[in-house]
């Protein structure tokens, strides 16, 4: 089973890193978060958690006790996923200002600081 499951974790972290390159566009704001990383993760975590069932449910205790550790690492990094696009999608409230009481600070426009 490790032999299948290898290559589908490289080529989901594959399919997921090339899925991000074009964020550097995005306009500004806070996005939408993005849950297509977290629900593949979560798929690929529910698809181990199977096997390892299976394996544990016929009598083979040590490639059970694999999987679920197999199972743990991927469901981290679907946990890390989701704090990654949780962060992106709500950024951090931008300071106050002490010239002005009470609202924040816009950042330096380029455009007018020339």
């Amino acid at each position: 089973m490790l032999l299948i499951e290898i290559p589908v974790a490289v080529l989901l972290g594959l399919l997921l890193s090339v899925r991000g390159w074009g964020r550097a566009d995005e306009p500004s704001g806070a996005p939408a978060m993005d849950w297509v990383p977290v629900l593949w993760l979560g798929g690929f975590t529910l698809g181990v958690l199977a096997v390892a069932v299976v394996f544990l449910r016929s009598a083979h205790p040590y490639a059970g006790a694999v999987q679920l550790l197999i199972a743990a690492m991927a469901l981290l990094f679907a946990l890390m996923a989701w704090h990654e696009e949780y962060e992106r999608a709500h950024p951090a409230p931008l300071p106050t200002c002490p010239t002005r009481a009470g609202t924040p600070c816009a950042p330096p426009d380029p455009v007018t600081d020339r």
